[in-house]
């Protein structure tokens, strides 16, 4: 069954064109194609001022370097206004010592949060949830995760993601539960009983059976 929103439109899933927007942030006017070529992370928090997303938002700050290096970046949204965004900024650097480099959206009418789906159909409040969506540098949708509101997402699977998103594009691989940048790879299966073969007696991969072989990058 499709999964659709109350106001009838698609939610964006793995593999679909990551929806459009033009709107106003902390730094500014920003829109999707300014990503053109990029990686961006899009995050939702429930709300300004509360002790999660705090936590949270410095913990986003601190993997933000690592990302640059992996040609992508952050950007959060709630639907506080880009007055109360400002005002918390600030808050965390004067409490935490901790700047907020990248831009958080100010969606009042919910208009990027309903279109990413970030609003629970099923949700009393009208907050939004603790969404995560990975989009690549063609601008497809990646990675969607969903946390609940009372727990705190974990910054270095969000890392993991994306570092093993980057190696699968550019070696035509596949990474196994708990990779690593320095573990082994999953390589596909053979498509020619020779290919099997050959595969079985080069040592450049290690193989369990003629299905699941894995080699160094």
């Amino acid at each position: 069954m499709e999964n659709v929103q109350q106001n009838g439109t698609s939610l964006p899933k793995i593999g679909d064109k990551a929806p459009d927007f033009n709107i106003e942030t902390t730094h500014g006017m920003i829109s999707r194609d300014d990503y053109k070529g990029k990686w961006f992370i899009l995050f939702s928090h429930p709300s300004d001022f509360t002790p999660v997303c705090t936590t949270e938002f410095i913990a986003f700050q601190r993997i933000a370097p690592e990302l640059k290096k992996l040609n992508t970046e952050l950007l959060g949204l709630s639907i506080d206004s880009i007055h109360s965004h400002i005002a918390w900024v600030r808050n965390i650097e004067k409490n935490f010592n901790v700047t907020i480099d990248f831009p958080i959206i100010a969606d009042l009418n919910k208009e990027v949060a309903e279109a990413y789906g970030m609003v629970m159909a099923e949700a009393k409040s009208t907050e939004t949830s603790r969404a995560v969506f990975i989009v690549d540098a063609e601008q497809i949708v990646r990675t969607v995760i969903y946390y609940p509101l009372s727990t705190g997402r974990n910054m270095d699977e969000i890392l993991r993601v994306v570092k093993a998103l980057q190696t699968a594009d550019e070696h035509g691989v596949a990474t196994p539960a708990d990779w690593q940048p320095e573990d082994k790879v999953i390589v596909k299966p053979p498509r020619t009983q020779q290919e099997a073969k050959e595969r079985e007696e080069s040592p450049d991969y290690e193989v369990t059976d003629w299905y699941f072989s894995k080699k160094s990058l």
